[in-house]
This record gives structure tokens, sequence and C-alpha cells, in this order.
């Protein structure tokens, strides 16, 4: 069972890092239609459809990566003080309630919407020659998949808080920063400021014009 956990906490990430790039290609693009607008006088009518694609794929698959790693939005005014088994509670019941039947609806009416976008081989209308958004839907109920997957790794990561009183441990991934672990790595010790030759008295020089 942990193997299996594992792989679905390591596959989501490898997709999250995957469509990662897409920021990266993403800022490049408009950059450069920027320019192409601007300072060339060539716009292009499918830039503003293939923004939109990049943005929403990378949205949506990027949805399970950041579940594996813990970083959804959650209200965490009185959630973060629980203890973890109330914690976990609060969870597998929210995620049997609520997140298991969306995510089947999202990968269910996403495959209806993928599959008929297929079949009549639908392009844009934004403009009068878009280009085709077949492709991009079919990430719907892939997403929704990728979702529905991790969502399962979740509850069971509940269901063994529940029964040891701590979270498992996670495979880390870029974090953001932390202002306690910040102030932790700049923190100057007196030892440290006793080396620089740096005393009380020294700052009381220091202060006196």
């Amino acid at each position: 069972m942990q193997k299996f956990l594992r792989t679905v906490d390591q596959v989501n990430t490898w997709i999250g890092q995957l469509f990662g790039w897409f920021v990266l290609a993403l800022t490049l693009f408009v950059t450069y239609e920027v320019f192409s607008r601007y300072a060339l006088g060539q716009p292009h009518s499918w830039a503003f459809d293939a923004m939109n694609m990049m943005y929403g794929a990378l949205f949506m698959m990027a949805g399970a990566y950041t579940l594996s790693k813990n970083g959804h939005v959650r209200g965490d005014v009185l959630y973060g003080f629980f203890p973890p088994r109330l914690q976990a509670g609060l969870d597998l019941a929210l995620y049997i309630l609520f997140f298991i039947p969306g995510v089947v609806a999202l990968a269910w009416a996403g495959y209806n919407y993928a599959s008929e976008s297929w079949i009549i081989n639908e392009h844009s209308t934004i403009t009068a020659d878009g280009p085709p958004i077949y492709p991009f839907k079919a990430i719907i109920p892939l997403a929704g998949i990728t979702l529905l997957f991790q969502g399962f790794v979740e509850i069971v990561y509940c269901i063994q808080c529940l029964k040891e009183g701590q979270w498992p441990k996670r495979d880390k991934d870029v974090e953001e920063v932390d202002v306690d672990k910040l102030k932790d790595m700049v923190h100057v010790s007196k030892e440290d400021m006793k080396e620089l030759g740096i005393g009380p008295d020294d700052k009381k020089q220091e202060g006196n014009p």
C-alpha cells in the first residue's frame, strides 16, 4: 500500500513539475507577443487562445501536485490549532462528502465535454481562423483523474493519522519561504557577534554621535 501511495505522489509531482515549465513558456510567449504587436506591428490572432490554453493546462494539471504537497488554500485560522487527529477527521469527512463526488463529476463531465470536442473537431471561435481546442479540453478529464487518485491517497493519509496520532511524512519539493525559518537562517548568536568583535559596548559606541 505504501508503495502505491508513494508512486501516486511521485507521478503527480512529476506531472506538476512538467507542467510547471508552462510558467516559463507562457512568460516568454507573452513577452514575444507584446514585442511583436507593438514593436513590429505584427500581432497574432491565435495568441490569445494559446495563452488561455497554456494557463488553463497549467492550472488544471497543477491541482493534484498541489494537493500532494498540502499546498491548497484552507481556512487555517482554527484548523492549524487543532490536534492532528481532529484535523484528519475533518479532512476525511470533507474528502468523502465533497471532494470525491465533486472530482468524479469533474472527470465524468470533462470526458463527455472533451469527447464531443474531438468528434466535431472543435476550433476556437474567438477569431476567424482559431486554433483547435479539443486537445486542451482533453486535459479536463485527465486533471480529474489525477486529482481523484491523489484524493484517495489523502484519504489513506487521514486514516493513518487517525490511527497513529500524527500525519505521515511527505516527500518535500519546492516550498514557500517560511518567515520563522528565514529568521533562523539569518539569526546571529552572541558568540558570532563576539567573533566579529561586536559587543554591547561596541553597539553603544556605534550609536553615539
